[in-house]
């Protein structure tokens, strides 16, 4: 049946589908809806990967009002407050999610935690779709989805409102539809490619090296017929005018992205031997799950079966050497894991295939459950706060670091969701003991972005006016009209305050026992006679973070 638009209801994937040469991706066959697709999702043992979409999801929801807000999601809850296509440390999307998040729900935790946890769900679904792609079965795509579901960084990503929230499932979908556009010979998915890489661009910019590595692993395999359509062509350009909005931002603003990526990359990030970077990966998705990603490549890259896509081994070595050159955090490989799982999965369904024992299936999935299980309170706020530290001490989680500050009790992903409150609090302790006529026009001036987003957001309720600081994307927004005759400021070295005030006092202390460490006992200071203006001190006071 065909209608209007080239599109057409498809009655048969497997079969005959599954056979489709690469020589047919040149022609240009009508785009496709699969609805027989989706329903044969809701069908059979496949439902248990719709169980565990959602129970993922179920999780993050119960366990998301635990502890307190991370720093970047304050620090996300301001950029949207000043939406724009650009910020100097991130993509734009983020920011709209945050504000539409607000908007829609409010400022709760769950409210702020709730599309990434849709996202973790949508994510193991996904995993499991591209397992079936690959050939496998109900089994593997079980097996694909588990993996999704207990890998620690994945639970940690979808409990929290940041980018890293969406970037495996827009990784992930991407290769989803490559996938089927070279299965089934249909060029035009390459347009649907093109939009979901461009939207993952605006979320972050490391879906770049994603893109780069997929067309370099094209390029490399039998895969490369793609290229003579113009349909994997106009793909690309709809990336690239998606991107575009942000790459004129960029070049408008002097580049600052690239800026603040060479400063965290020679003054913030832990250095590492190539070596620890491709071991620490198993970490991040558990050991049993590392297996089965381990597998993953030698199905893409020796079975017959995932030969025609073979490009994503390569394309993950690509990546894969993209950050290690380059000095990458260790979890910024991570998405590309869901694809690993889906091949591994569907490797292991057809290697155990002929097996008699009926205890192969549970032998495999239990430990990976079971990875889950002791991963979470490392993830995700699951424990009281004593335990939790006791916890992470005994799987010594303070060893495996990808900043170079120091720690405290907590691991820094507990660590960054204390203080805040109690700094707001603190400074508005400082600004009532004031004079009325000095408090009337008194600015609050700090050091980094973190602090600054704290009192934007917690501020209101404590009668506090709007931060200044100059750090990361807020120093773009400028001092704006704030005074500078009386000033109340923390986080900012004494000797820089030193240079454009005359008259600098300490007066409180903030002390928050379970922050970081430089988020704890933390000099408030009330500064005096400026010997210049904020906005001439901008440069001064200008810090990346």
């Amino acid at each position: 049946m065909r209608v209007l638009g080239g599109i057409r209801l498809m009655a048969h994937l497997g079969g005959d589908a599954r056979s489709t040469s690469l020589a047919d991706v040149a022609r240009g066959e009508p785009f496709a809806l699969d609805w027989e697709f989706a329903r044969e999702w809701l069908a059979g043992d496949r439902g248990l990967v719709l169980v565990l979409s959602v129970l993922i999801c179920v999780v993050h929801f119960l366990f998301s009002g635990g502890y307190g807000y991370f720093r970047d999601e304050l620090y996300f809850a301001a950029c949207g407050e000043h939406l724009d296509w650009g910020y100097v440390d991130h993509a734009p999307l983020i920011a709209l999610i945050a504000s539409i998040s607000r908007g829609l729900l409010g400022d709760s935790l769950f409210a702020f935690r709730f599309f990434p946890a849709l996202a973790s769900g949508a994510t193991v679904w996904v995993g499991a779709a591209i397992a079936r792609e690959f050939g496998g079965r109900a089994f593997s795509q079980l097996l694909a989805a588990l993996c999704v579901v207990a890998a620690p960084i994945y639970l940690t990503f979808g409990n929290l409102l940041t980018m890293n929230a969406f970037e495996p499932l827009l990784w992930s979908l991407c290769a989803f539809i490559a996938i089927r556009a070279i299965r089934l010979g249909r060029p035009r998915l390459w347009l649907a490619f093109g939009l979901i890489a461009g939207i993952g661009i605006e979320n972050k910019h490391s879906m770049l090296f994603f893109g780069f590595g997929i067309a370099l692993g094209l390029a490399m395999t039998e895969a490369r017929i793609v290229f003579r359509s113009g349909w994997f062509w106009l793909g690309g350009l709809v990336s690239f005018f998606v991107f575009l909005p942000n790459l004129l931002w960029q070049a408008g603003h002097g580049w600052p992205t690239l800026e603040f990526l060479s400063y965290r990359q020679a003054e913030r990030n832990v250095s590492i031997s190539a070596i620890t970077f491709i071991a620490e990966q198993g970490l991040l998705c558990g050991p049993f799950a590392a297996a089965v990603a381990i597998a993953g490549l030698a199905f893409l890259l020796f079975s017959r079966p995932g030969r025609p896509y073979r490009f994503l081994a390569w394309g993950y070595f690509t990546v894969l050497t993209e950050l290690i050159l380059l000095g990458g955090k260790i979890y910024y490989l991570a998405p590309f894991d869901v694809i690993l799982f889906a091949a591994g999965a569907v490797w292991v369904e057809r290697a155990l295939a002929r097996s008699r024992h009926g205890w192969w299936k549970p032998a495999i999935l239990a430990p990976i459950a079971a990875t889950a299980v002791l991963a979470a309170p490392l993830a995700m706020p699951v424990l009281p706060l004593a335990a939790a530290s006791r916890y992470a001490r005994f799987w010594g989680v303070e060893k495996v670091r990808v900043e170079v500050q120091p720690v405290g009790e907590l691991p820094q992903l507990f660590a960054d969701m204390f203080g805040w409150e109690d700094q707001v609090a603190t400074a508005a302790a400082v600004l009532q003991r004031l004079p009325t006529h000095d408090r009337e026009r008194a600015t609050l001036l700090v050091g980094a972005y973190g602090e600054a987003a704290a009192l934007d957001f917690f501020g209101a309720r404590y009668g506090l006016p709007k931060a200044v600081c100059a750090e990361n994307s807020y120093y773009l927004w400028g001092p704006r009209d704030a005074s500078d005759e009386v000033v109340i400021s923390y986080g900012i070295n004494l000797l820089k305050l030193g240079q454009v005030f005359a008259d600098v006092r300490t007066v409180d202390v903030i002390r928050s026992p379970f922050a970081m460490p430089d988020n704890s006992n933390l000099p408030v200071y009330l500064c005096r006679k400026p010997r210049m203006s904020l906005h001439e001190a901008w440069p001064i006071l200008h810090s990346f973070g």
